[in-house]
């Protein structure tokens, strides 16, 4: 029996792409940070911000070049981090627009911003350390 967790693909993938992955989180990152620093929530930098934009451009283009590596973890956990995210600030929009759900659609957005940066330390650790994640 297989665990499904374990990494099946086992090519070693270039340095290029390993500095790739980095400057992607960083991207993402000084998105967030702005968000943190300034008037805006760290979710609305993180999801508007050119640097992530770039980030999640540079992610669709170069994905096919890690398939096969622990990298494809790395361009995978971005993606969805930044896809989900997204997702939670539309539902939060939506909870906008009810007088009840400002609340609500404030401290969605607040706890986004925190799991955005969890996602984001917890990744970029993981790949300082050359391994990938497991989801």
């Amino acid at each position: 029996m297989s665990d499904d967790r374990m990494p099946q693909a086992q090519l070693l993938p270039t340095e290029g792409l390993v500095r790739l992955s980095h400057v992607m989180y960083g991207l993402h990152v000084f998105s967030a940070v702005t968000g943190l620093v300034s008037a805006a929530f760290i979710v609305t930098a993180f999801l508007t911000g050119w640097p992530s934009i770039i980030a999640v451009i540079l992610n669709y283009v170069n994905q096919a070049g890690v398939r096969g590596t622990w990298l494809e973890s790395h361009f995978r956990w971005q993606l969805r981090t930044f896809w989900f995210a997204l997702l939670w600030v539309v539902v939060a929009l939506l909870l906008a627009f009810t007088f009840v759900g400002i609340p609500l659609a404030i401290a969605l957005v607040l706890g986004v911003g925190i799991w955005v940066l969890y996602r984001l330390v917890r990744g970029w650790s993981a790949l300082a350390a050359e391994r990938p994640l497991f989801f």
